[in-house]
Formats: C-alpha cells, sequence, structure tokens
C-alpha cells in the first residue's frame, strides 16, 4: 500500500511539472519583420503585443515553442515559433530578433 502512494505522488508530481512550461528560450522581448511588424513580449503565462496581454500556454517540442492562447480573439489558436539561434526566431508572421 505504501508503495501504491508513492507511485501516485511521483505522477502527480511529474503531471504538473509537465503542465507549468514556460516560454523558456522565447522569454523576453522580440521584434517582429515580416507581414506584420511588431514588438511581443512573453512572460510566463502571458503575451504582450501592442500593449494588448493575452493568457496563454506553452509547450516546447526540440527547437519549436507551440504557443496557445487561452483568452482573447485568438482564444484556441496555437502558433509555433521555431528557435533558430540564441537571438533569432521565425513564426508564421515573420523573423524575430530578441531585443531584450
Amino acid at each position: 500500500m505504501q508503495k501504491i502512494k508513492y507511485i501516485l505522488l511521483l505522477l502527480s508530481v511529474l503531471f504538473l511539472g509537465g503542465c507549468s512550461e514556460g516560454p523558456g528560450e522565447l522569454e523576453g522581448t522580440w521584434k517582429m519583420s515580416g507581414l506584420v511588424p511588431l514588438v511581443v513580449t512573453y512572460r510566463d503565462g502571458e503575451e504582450e503585443t501592442m500593449g494588448i496581454i493575452s493568457k496563454v500556454s506553452y509547450e516546447h517540442n526540440g527547437n519549436d515553442v507551440l504557443v496557445t492562447y487561452i483568452d482573447g480573439m485568438a482564444k484556441g489558436t496555437t502558433m509555433r515559433i521555431t528557435i533558430t539561434g540564441p537571438n533569432t526566431a521565425k513564426s508564421g508572421l515573420g523573423n524575430m530578433t530578441k531585443i531584450k
């Protein structure tokens, strides 16, 4: 019975740890060029663009960060951002350069 408790505790910790992925390498402020030239800031659980703060979740898959919008006009939409270097990334909207 004691082993089952430890296994359940371990599974709970692993599950909760997997749910709390932050922006990782994407954290910070980025300038986007291309179709939509703008500045985007990624923080834990948030994305800020043009003064609008949206709640988001992050999922990491290799060099890709999947940003899923939890509220706002883009609710339910996921954007793939590929980290291409220490201060560069690209998305479907254009190339990104980290400025902060």
